[in-house]
């Protein structure tokens, strides 16, 4: 059986993220921010080469080396506030607020 390229049809399927997804304009200005910048660095800066690989795993629906990834960079003040930020920015499912 061929592995799958990518998870993006599982993805589809979490409303959340299909609703992130359809938000062309968001999700450019997420990918663009200060803080999504920053994060990045700090994964970077934590996992070297090994951030390519987990976002590769990632793609195919493995997450767990991404996710651990971001657990460690999210144990330091900063990169907690990061997320808390950019999760802030999302809005969230559920209907017509904002």
């Amino acid at each position: 059986m061929p592995e799958p390229k990518s998870n993006l049809e599982q993805l589809m399927r979490d409303p959340k993220a299909a609703g992130l997804l359809k938000q062309k304009d968001l999700l450019k200005r997420l990918i663009q921010s200060p803080d999504t910048q920053r994060l990045m660095q700090m994964l970077s800066q934590n996992a070297g080469d090994g951030l390519k690989s987990a976002a590769a795993a990632a793609a195919k629906g493995d997450t767990g080396q991404l996710t651990g990834m971001l657990q460690q960079v999210m144990q330091s003040k900063e990169g907690a506030q990061l997320v808390e930020r950019i999760n802030q920015a999302v809005p969230q499912s559920g209907g017509t607020s904002k």
